[in-house]
């Protein structure tokens, strides 16, 4: 049995099963005949080579579908991501992190705002065995069944916390986070999650889902290259120019740092004026925790505009995978437990 935690994002996808991590972009494309398959010099950037065929037809998956696919793929709804994302990135994700056949526990999410409306369809897309093609560089296909026994969805935010509280064995290490009131601020690409867990325990009054997301900051980018040069860039294209300060349309490069730094402030300013509003009496929050991809960006930034002891992640770490990687430590905590319990009643 594998344990696997994954986080379907409208940026990226996310999956662990405890021994590795893969990350890659939440996009796919028709799979083309592609007429030359080596890598020139061998230079350039490693990236996940994601192909795959299941009964819907043939795809390229993350940045495969971006450098080779005509249409691709790409969306910022809710619904379109459960009904025509969420499978296949799902797919795509445990055809490389689970062995054929295998049985699967599975821990994945949703924004706290669309849990209850989709938690349902999403476990009943991903439970049960799913028979597909994976396809290696070379073009050549390898058969393969990814068999989903279980599905627990949980809400966004609690990944970072659980990841924080949990330690490497799937048991609590650092008790003040099943002790004390906990604030999640969880910046995501879409969306940005407000949740509180008052000694482990939601709170409803102080968790809501908005669409304070980086794609806001990166759609302000966006708007201002597109007003300077008539491109119009996608917003799945900026993530290395921003990470970069600068981007390269039509032999011009552009300094992108000014335009950062406005579009990032707002929006920090954004998150923290929603922050003042919707906790506005949880005053007692003990600590806050920002995660989430866009958190390790906007943190810095955002930190200052925070009342209260705001707990600072590994700038070293993915925290891309914050969430993820809780998610699996809590699986393995859940299940482990179990297990262990039916090993017990057998002796």
């Amino acid at each position: 049995m594998d344990v696997v935690g994954i986080d379907i994002g409208f940026g990226f996808t996310k999956a662990s099963n405890g021994r590795g991590s893969l990350v890659f972009k939440s996009i796919f494309g028709e799979a083309t005949e592609v007429q030359f398959r080596e890598q020139f010099l061998g230079g350039g950037d490693a990236d996940e080579h994601l192909h795959i065929q299941t009964k819907d037809g043939a795809f390229f998956v993350g940045d495969l579908a971006e450098r080779q696919s005509n249409v691709r793929s790409f969306t910022l709804d809710q619904n379109q991501l459960i009904a025509d994302f969420a499978k296949l990135m799902a797919l795509a994700a445990l055809s490389r992190v689970t062995e054929r056949n295998n049985p699967v526990k599975l821990v994945t999410e949703l924004p706290i705002s669309y849990y209850q409306r989709h938690r349902k369809a999403l476990a009943e897309l991903l439970i049960g065995k799913h028979a597909l093609t994976r396809f290696d560089r070379a073009g050549k296909g390898h058969e393969t069944v990814v068999n989903v026994s279980e599905v627990r969805v949980i809400p966004q935010p609690f990944g970072s916390l659980f990841n924080l509280m949990l330690n490497n064995m799937a048991e609590v290490g650092d008790r003040r986070f099943v002790q004390q009131k906990i604030g999640i601020i969880d910046i995501g690409f879409r969306t940005c999650d407000y949740s509180i867990a008052d000694r482990t325990r939601y709170s409803e009054r102080g968790s809501r889902t908005t669409e304070s997301g980086i794609a806001k900051a990166f759609s302000l980018i966006a708007h201002e290259l597109r007003e300077r040069t008539g491109v119009d860039v996608e917003l799945y294209r900026l993530y290395k120019s921003v990470a970069e300060g600068s981007i390269k349309i039509r032999g011009e490069v552009i300094d992108l740092n000014p335009l950062i730094e406005d579009a990032f402030g707002k929006l920090a300013s954004a998150i923290a004026g929603e922050v003042e509003r919707r906790w506005v009496d949880d005053w007692d929050i003990d600590l806050i925790v920002v995660s989430g991809g866009g958190g390790a960006v906007l943190a810095p930034r955002l930190q200052p505009l925070l009342q209260g002891e705001v707990v600072s992640l590994d700038p070293a770490r993915d925290a891309r995978l914050n969430n993820v990687l809780g998610y699996w430590k809590y699986g393995m905590n859940l299940w482990g437990r179990e297990t262990r319990a039916m090993s017990a009643k057998r002796e």
